[in-house]
């Protein structure tokens, strides 16, 4: 019962091995020999479990060997050339069939002669032999690459010297001790994680398995605890076997405490963190698996608040999170120097409410801000990530940086990360293992704490960008507000100015004056309205829509906005439909478009506004015509229509045109414009009926 534990655990791990062969698309010799020889040991290690087969036989236990020498014997064989390009160049290379020859007879011969046990025992220590020879020829011939194949040699090594202990102690009592027979299975199961890690390390096989660490991780502590309760049961048993009556009841305690003890140990983060560290260090190529870290990281960020310390916190844990640190302080450069903007412990766990706390306590201790603005300032030169424990014992590493190494003992933090923009310093974070394993800054940290400080740079400087552009867009909204006011005040002062020039000539006129009264209502309507905009901050205020028709506005427009400048302009109704529109906003619209025109044209020359219904009767038309100096293509559709962008100097804002096109356009219309260089404009204004 035993044996068939260790043998169906063997034959689970060489399945699990085998469906992730299967997986890889990439074609290669190596990848099918190992394919071919993982099965064979599958498939040894699994007719070995009496519990599904019944007892195993001597005759079938020796040829299921030696089926499983020849496997292994053919994949090394390929081993020993890497120009292969399928298994029939292996097979017909002549040392191949040398190689697999003793394997081949021993399969062979108990169908064509009687067979001593004896000499099959021999020919399986030959056998294992033999596999030792190649392991030594293959592991010379890797050269570089020794370290790839290392652990492969060793798996197959110590397996193989294993198989020649058992049957060259067979070959001396004349039978296979039942003792290594059942040791079998759990010496392959557990030197197992050696072949992954070989076909991991070689690249030219072709084969690339992913194994998770959080896998391995669940696995070793699964082991571990087989183990653990592997030793607690013999011990229980030890006390039940010479405790006599109190035997059972101190072996029931001892397991109950044993799982106590153990789900306690299990369920410590601390415990769990030196596990994973330590499978990192020893059973994978590079330390941090990049794919998980970079998803957590993108994750962690994005989960951050709108607020910057909200912002400048999600960064500093970030960065902690990322190599399983547990405090740390984040400064960012300021013009009178550096100020502290978050800070993280494993006893807060939040962002300090206080930025300048931490700042404070340094200013308190000379010696540490000392410290930190000369790791700033060197870092600012060369950008450098700087491991202050690595500075105590190698200082010339860090060729050009001068420390006091008593204020550096008593400051507590380990590595100095700077965040870069443009070139120069922006900030810089400095972080604490405390209770966690301290990482050594080899090439590799250095690299993935530099990508993640780009990340988290990056991250921190985009929100500072998202606040100014939020600002600038305030303070565009408030000036485009202004602008529009100043405009409208330059209308009123129109106004102002057109009854004040015909206030000598037709002061005693009755009509007169109450039409200046009325105008003078009416501006001072206006002003009200634009002064609320002001207090509100509000650029755009919406007006009331109602029924016009666009002839009466114009002609209104014309008689009191436009009388004061020539040519006057001429109203001309062809076909005319009412339309829902805001009346001061279309009476701007006009006055804009009108004087223009008139600015345009010389004082003998004419301006017509012509007001006429499309041809499908769902559009009202209107055209301002002059005979002014023109635009050519180019100002039309580069300047004409851009705000703040004028032609009259001083004595225009350049959003005349702007604001007609744009309410135009929102109430559905358009506005066109045909226009030649000396031969006058055309603004054709679609209004929509209905």
């Amino acid at each position: 019962m035993i044996s068939d534990v260790g043998y169906g655990l063997n034959s689970l791990a060489h399945l699990a091995l085998l469906l992730l062969l299967l997986t890889v698309r990439k074609p290669g010799v190596a990848k099918h020999l190992l394919v071919l020889a993982t099965t064979a040991t599958f498939l040894w290690s699994t007719t070995l479990i009496t519990s599904l087969f019944g007892p195993i036989s001597l005759s079938w236990l020796l040829s299921a060997d030696v089926l499983k020498q020849l496997a292994w014997l053919l994949f090394l064989a390929g081993c020993l050339q890497t120009s292969f390009s399928n298994i029939f160049d292996v097979l017909k290379r002549p040392v191949t069939l040398i190689i697999i020859a003793p394997a081949l007879a021993a399969l062979l011969a108990p169908y064509l002669l009687v067979v001593n046990p004896a000499w099959s025992f021999l020919v399986l220590i030959v056998l294992s032999l033999e596999v030792l020879v190649l392991l030594e020829v293959v592991y010379r011939q890797a050269g570089r690459e020794q370290w790839a194949f290392k652990p492969i040699i060793i798996y197959l090594g110590a397996t193989n010297l294993f198989e020649f202990v058992t049957y060259a102690n067979a070959t001396m009592v004349n039978q296979v001790e039942i003792g290594y027979i059942a040791a079998r299975g759990y010496i392959y199961f557990l030197l197992m994680p050696l072949l992954v890690i070989s076909i991991r390390r070689i690249h030219h096989w072709g084969i690339d398995i992913f194994i998770s660490r959080d896998v391995v991780l669940h696995s070793s502590l699964l082991l571990v605890a087989g183990g653990y309760l592997f030793v607690m049961a013999v011990v229980g048993y030890a006390i039940n076997y010479m405790g006599g009556n109190w035997g059972a009841t101190v072996q029931i305690i001892l397991v109950v405490m044993s799982f106590a003890l153990l789900a306690t140990v299990f369920l410590s983060n601390g415990f769990r963190t030196k596990i994973k560290v330590f499978i990192t260090k020893h059973f994978f190529a590079n330390q941090f698996d990049y794919r998980v870290e970079w998803v957590k990281l993108t994750q962690w960020l994005t989960r951050a608040g709108d607020t910057s310390s909200d912002v400048y916190y999600a960064g500093l844990t970030g960065m902690l999170n990322a190599i399983q640190y547990e405090s740390g302080l984040l400064f960012k450069v300021t013009q009178n120097g550096y100020e502290c903007v978050a800070k993280a412990s494993p006893i807060t766990n939040t962002a300090s409410t206080d930025n300048n706390e931490s700042l404070t306590d340094s200013k308190e201790n000379n010696a540490t801000c000392t410290t930190l603005e000369t790791l700033a300032s060197y870092s600012d030169k060369n950008g450098w990530i700087i491991d202050t424990d690595a500075y105590l014992v190698k200082p010339f590493d860090y060729e050009g940086l001068k420390l006091d190494r008593d204020a550096l003992k008593a400051w507590g933090y380990q590595l100095f990360v700077p965040f870069l923009k443009d070139g120069k310093l922006w900030g810089f974070a400095v972080l604490a293992s405390g209770d966690n394993e301290k990482i050594s800054l080899n090439w590799e940290v250095k690299d993935y704490l530099t990508a993640v400080s780009e990340q988290v740079g990056t991250y921190m400087q985009h929100h500072e960008a998202a606040q100014v552009v939020a600002e600038n867009a305030q303070f565009a909204a408030f000036n485009r507000m202004s602008a529009f006011v100043l405009h409208d005040l330059k209308n009123v002062l129109a106004q102002v100015d057109l009854i004040l020039a015909n206030a000598q000539q037709h002061k005693h006129n009755p009509e007169f004056i109450e039409d200046t009264f009325e105008t003078l209502e009416h501006t001072k309507a206006r002003m009200e309205k634009m002064l609320k905009q002001l207090t509100d901050k509000k650029a755009v205020e919406e007006g009331v829509n109602s029924e016009f028709l666009i002839s009466e506005l114009a002609k209104d427009v014309v008689n009191n906005r436009c009388s004061g400048l020539r040519p006057l302009p001429t109203v001309h109704v062809l076909k005319e439909t009412a339309v829902t529109v805001d009346k001061d906003k279309v009476a701007n619209v006009l006055y804009h478009l009108i004087s223009n025109a008139q600015q345009a044209t010389a004082d003998d020359g004419e301006v017509d506004v012509v007001i006429t219904g499309n041809s499908d009767n769902k559009t009202q038309l209107v055209l301002i015509e002059d005979t002014g100096s023109g635009m050519d293509k180019a100002f039309i559709e580069e300047r004409l229509f851009k705000p703040f962008d004028t032609t009259k100097g001083n004595a225009g804002m350049g959003i005349g045109a702007y604001d007609a096109k744009t309410y135009i356009e929102s109430i559905g219309g358009k506005l066109t414009v045909q226009s030649e260089p000396g031969r006058g404009s055309c603004f054709t204004l679609y209004f929509p009926i209905g």
